[in-house]
């Protein structure tokens, strides 16, 4: 066979198809290298990486970066009317005196000090302000510190509320209807306000979901939900072999998620990683140290190796290497292009089990390099504090579903190792991936991404079953709510991404804010 007949031969290396196609689906070996060596090679290039410095980097920092802590500005608006005979000289509210407003502010920061406490999230109270108009605001110096303005609304005119919605942060008010002395705005948030006295919403950024009534909850959703998106916007992400978009233009997606999640994406060829992987295979050291890593790993409690023991070690060494050049970028999230065909001979492994391992570690570490579903995934994560799940999604029946992939993270509840085989990659009956066992009866959030970057659809289920069908490794059989017709007809795009625990209400109040529609098919 000629080389030209070999290159143009249509090959299938992985589950997702990626690249270009032939005429008959395939994906051929030329259209490929053409893919990631041409558009998909989309922003900053990572180049000059050299193996001493990136061992260097991996060396002297093995924690994930942390989230950063969502920085809130309570503001207490309130009147201090003044008796005037046969007049309506008040309005409604229980905060009608400088004493009653002291007292308020008291109230607010021992129910702010119990919620910073309790919060599973990274979260700053600054001091708390008083204003009764919109000239007050100017003596309080640290409006443009925070990141979200919680408005404690026991009166005060429109003027000071308008002025805070226009400062282009995120605003949430409260009300207090039982929770204390009720509150002005309890009556009149949503007509004087939110419809500036018309029948339809009219101040923008605003909508109903941003007030709440007396609930220390409804308040801490919403911060972890805007804890989560301030932690998205502006990821800084390593794309080995370029970004991606599974089966859609790979100069297309990338740009749009540049555009409303402002991603910097920065690339690392698959030539420089090569040179990288030669290099660590030649350091006795590190090749050492991949070694007892991964024979401390093996040993950890439910884990079972059913692969070549060389292929778990040579995949602690190329999760070296990756988490060095996270860290010499200062990365917290990587993605892998071809992960299933160009690396395996360069590394003489898969990538399925250092991924599951750069996720445990706290690192945001996504295969296909598919960014169509990889905003998800980076949101879901920073609002749960726990690793996620992309995988190939099945076909809906019976109120059941597949989703499966070879990698998985361990850690998925954010703290316990699940229980998991180490196994070959599937299709490739070759390297390490994880089988990980991920718990029966589980609760779980999924997201269903459009190709468009338009519509997310939010499913809730609970894991039925991890069984061992001939799929990729990590397989769970979940149950869901809803119609299986409603589901499939729903259901855009093609990767999906869970996590564990129930944050459909967050994702949906946290993607409104970057032009993405949420349909909750819970609802």
């Amino acid at each position: 066979m000629t080389e030209e007949s070999i290159e143009n031969r249509p090959v299938r290396r992985t589950c997702c198809p990626c690249g270009g196609h032939d005429s008959n689906g395939g994906i051929t070996r030329r259209s490929f290298l053409e893919g990631v060596g041409g558009a998909a090679l989309v922003g900053a290039a990572l180049t000059g990486l050299t193996w001493s410095a990136v061992a260097a980097a991996e060396a002297n920092n093995e924690t994930a970066p942390q989230r950063r802590a969502l920085v809130v500005k309570p503001v207490l608006v309130y009147d201090t009317p003044k008796r005037s005979p046969q007049t309506s000289w008040r309005s409604w509210g229980g905060i009608q005196t400088e004493a009653d407003a002291n007292n308020e502010v008291t109230r607010i920061g021992l129910e702010l000090g119990e919620l910073g406490k309790n919060a599973d999230f990274p979260v700053q109270f600054l001091p708390i302000s008083r204003v009764q108009n919109a000239g007050g605001l100017a003596g309080v110096n640290d409006l443009d510190k925070a990141d979200v303005y919680l408005v404690y609304a026991a009166g005060g005119g429109m003027d000071t509320f308008g002025a805070l919605a226009s400062k282009g942060k995120d605003v949430i008010v409260f009300c207090r209807h039982k929770s204390g002395p009720v509150y002005l705005w309890y009556e009149i948030i949503s007509p004087r306000f939110l419809r500036q006295h018309t029948d339809t919403l009219a101040v923008k950024g605003m909508d109903d979901q941003d007030v709440v009534v007396d609930s220390q909850e409804e308040i801490t959703w919403r911060l972890r939900s805007l804890c989560g998106l301030r932690n998205s916007i502006g990821t800084r992400i390593v794309a080995v072999g370029g970004p991606g978009a599974w089966a859609q233009p790979a100069d297309v997606v990338p740009n749009l998620v540049r555009e409303k999640w402002k991603f910097d994406i920065q690339t690392v060829s698959y030539d420089e990683l090569g040179k990288l992987i030669k290099a660590a295979r030649a350091d006795k050291a590190s090749v050492e140290r991949a070694k007892d890593r991964a024979a401390t790993y093996l040993k950890s409690k439910g884990t079972k190796l059913e692969t070549k023991r060389e292929f778990v070690d040579n995949a602690f060494l190329l999760e070296q290497v990756f988490r060095g050049i996270l860290n010499k970028a200062q990365c917290g999230a990587i993605t892998i292009n071809s992960c299933m065909g160009t690396i395996i001979p360069m590394s003489e492994t898969t990538a399925c089990l250092p991924l599951s391992l750069l996720n445990d570690a706290g690192y945001l570490a996504f295969c296909e390099s598919d960014f169509v579903v990889i905003p998800s995934g980076v949101l879901l994560a920073n609002i749960s504090g726990k690793p996620v799940f992309l995988n190939d999604p099945t076909y809906p029946h019976d109120g059941v579903i597949t989703l499966a992939h070879c990698t998985a993270p361990r850690r998925m509840s954010g703290d316990k190792l699940e229980p998991a085989r180490i196994m070959t990659h599937f299709e490739s009956d070759y390297g390490a991936a994880p089988k990980v066992e991920m718990s029966k009866g589980q609760e779980l959030t999924i997201i269903v991404p459009d190709f468009a970057l338009k519509r997310w659809v939010g499913l809730p289920a609970e894991i039925l079953d991890a069984p061992f069908m001939d799929v990729c490794r990590s397989q769970i059989d979940v149950r869901y709510a809803c119609d299986d017709l409603k589901l499939a007809e729903h259901m855009p795009g093609f990767h999906w991404m869970v996590g564990y625990g129930d944050y459909l209400r967050e994702v949906g109040y946290a993607v409104k804010r970057v032009g993405i529609t949420w349909e909750n098919l819970s609802a």
